[in-house]
């Protein structure tokens, strides 16, 4: 029901389908010097092959690449994924898509490394839905993705869900199907689970269609209190909105924003009546005159993290913002 609206006849990631074949591959590398070797030859074979080849890994592993390829480099686009990747909810719409949408008559190679070690265990988990929803978004994309995953300092059930998530797996230059594989439904259903319990509660206010304004003046006065900017607050005010006008519109009735601090962040969670029905809500890119789909996409481009928890009952999803 929210969020996912797509215009007839597209494909699933807004008309990116162009009947070519998706590969997905994982590759779990044991130490720097093959990670290293085993990046470098693959982006080298699909440089050979003309490919535009995109390399979207956390920044000292950036200097590992760029330093195997040498002057191979320089053919090559890369991203800093502690950046770009931050919120990993944005990879699909704002980094991988834009990367193959520019490129629609090309077969295309991309290293994507959205899990790594001491990366915080809320945002694995959100990198491990992006895994499997990339499947879906790109499915019939003329593209190879490589992601490769640290065997000797990931979690036993991180580098499990690396088998679930990727229908190939590369050992050095071979390729060969996964077992582990499985629908990635399958994968993000076992992953909505209910949010822990929120912190000391700062702020709680019910909101409808008469006090949006009231809300997002709140959640502004939360921000300013903890030192936040004034460009990042007016972000949060907005994906707050969004979120906000999603459950009523989507629930057919209001709904509740709590707010308290962490460490070094301001957590607002709107919860309301509805389902979330598409798992690729928020990361679908809507057709341009659609006037609904962009709730979610708005709040996963502006915020540090957000999570979701949907049932039959209620939605609550979990706005991050650091300040």
């Amino acid at each position: 029901m929210h969020d996912g609206d797509a215009s007839p006849g597209a494909g699933p990631d807004g008309g990116l389908d162009g009947g070519e074949p998706f590969r997905h591959e994982a590759l779990l590398y044991p130490d720097a010097a093959t990670y290293a070797s085993v990046i470098a030859r693959f982006v080298r074979a699909g440089l050979a092959r003309d490919e535009p080849t995109l390399v979207v890994v956390p920044g000292s592993n950036l200097a590992r690449v760029r330093a195997a390829l040498g002057g191979d480099a320089a053919a090559v686009r890369f991203e800093d994924m502690t950046e770009v990747g931050a919120n990993s909810n944005r990879l699909i719409p704002w980094v991988v898509r834009p990367f193959l949408a520019q490129r629609l008559d090309r077969t295309v190679r991309i290293v994507s490394e959205p899990v790594w070690p001491r990366r915080a265990p809320e945002e694995i988990t959100l990198a491990i839905q992006h895994e499997a929803l990339t499947n879906r978004a790109f499915a019939g994309c003329a593209a190879t993705l490589l992601c490769p995953y640290d065997s000797t300092r990931l979690s036993a059930s991180v580098l499990a869900f690396a088998a679930r998530t990727h229908p190939l797996v590369r050992d050095g230059d071979e390729v060969r199907p996964c077992a582990g594989f499985v629908d990635p439904d399958v994968v993000v259903a076992s992953l909505n689970n209910p949010l822990p319990p929120p912190g000391r509660i700062a702020a709680q206010l019910a909101f409808g269609r008469h006090n949006l304004t009231e809300l997002r003046n709140v959640v502004a006065r939360y921000a300013s209190r903890a030192g936040m900017e004034q460009d990042r607050i007016g972000d949060l005010r907005l994906a707050v909105n969004e979120v906000a006008t999603n459950t009523i519109v989507h629930g057919r009735s209001g709904g509740t924003v709590r707010v308290w601090y962490e460490e070094d962040r301001l957590i607002c969670e709107i919860q309301g009546p509805g389902e979330i029905d598409d798992p690729l809500a928020g990361r679908r890119v809507p057709p341009e005159r659609s006037p609904r789909g962009r709730g979610l996409l708005v709040a996963n481009n502006v915020c540090d993290l957000v999570e979701t928890y949907t049932s039959a009952d209620a939605t609550t999803t979990r706005l991050h913002m650091r300040y």
